[in-house]
């Protein structure tokens, strides 16, 4: 297996240093014109590609304008309109309760903190970072998804397994300025070489210190299985 450098201090900062080389451009994928279009969109995303939401909220933003519109929704009509997103239903029912409250006590705007954020339905502290960090320009934590958590437990910079406890130990070991870059970096290198089931490790840019590499390792720290 490979070698992981000496703390995971250096290890998080190397990872960073060497996926930035790699994936120079890497920046979020969902499309959006507004923050309001940001927070829908990220609902969406949860559990499902940003690819399949591109399509859907290619079609939705042209329909609905406004959180007034979505508040006001027909609630079979939006389910139907996002039916090829994974557990529509329930994100039709966020999506309006989530813009209800938006309109009625935020004037109309998509909140700026992590409290009055994560007050909505359907927003957790993930979806409320990214929030924060692409629409508020405000960032205050790592945006923790499944390729977060895969590649920082695969590559020995954490141990621990909740998104929640991923994030606080991320905030401690990279300098602020990383913490954004990090998420993006991640979500690149899991789609493009470091996925789930099947990585690519012969043509990895961390082979040499991923405590995971299958070339001559026997277990994904990821999930704790044997390859």
């Amino acid at each position: 297996m490979g070698s992981p450098l000496d703390s995971r201090e250096q290890q998080a900062e190397e990872v960073v240093e060497r996926l930035s080389e790699a994936y120079p451009d890497a920046t979020i994928s969902l499309r959006f014109s507004d923050r309001l279009e940001l927070l829908i969109a990220v609902i969406l995303s949860a559990q499902c590609t940003d690819e399949r939401v591109n399509r859907v909220t290619e079609e939705l933003f042209e329909k609905y304008d406004g959180p007034e519109d979505y508040a006001n929704a027909d609630q079979e009509e939006l389910a139907e309109d996002i039916s090829s997103i994974t557990y529509y239903n329930n994100k039709a029912g966020y999506i309006r309760d989530a813009c209800g409250i938006i309109a009625s006590k935020h004037d109309g705007e998509v909140p700026d903190t992590m409290e009055a954020l994560t007050e909505l339905p359907g927003v957790g502290r993930k979806t409320a970072n990214v929030v924060l960090q692409h629409g508020h320009e405000v960032v205050e934590g790592v945006v923790v998804d499944t390729h977060v958590k895969r590649l920082s437990r695969r590559l020995g910079v954490t141990r621990e397994s909740s998104p929640e406890r991923i994030e606080q130990e991320l905030m401690e070991l990279l300098e602020r300025d990383r913490w954004q870059e990090f998420t993006h970096l991640c979500i690149s290198h899991g789609r493009a070489t470091c996925t789930a089931r099947n990585p690519d490790c012969d043509d990895c840019a961390l082979e040499d210190v991923c405590p995971s590499s299958k070339l001559d390792g026997e277990v994904d720290l990821a999930s704790g299985e044997a390859w």
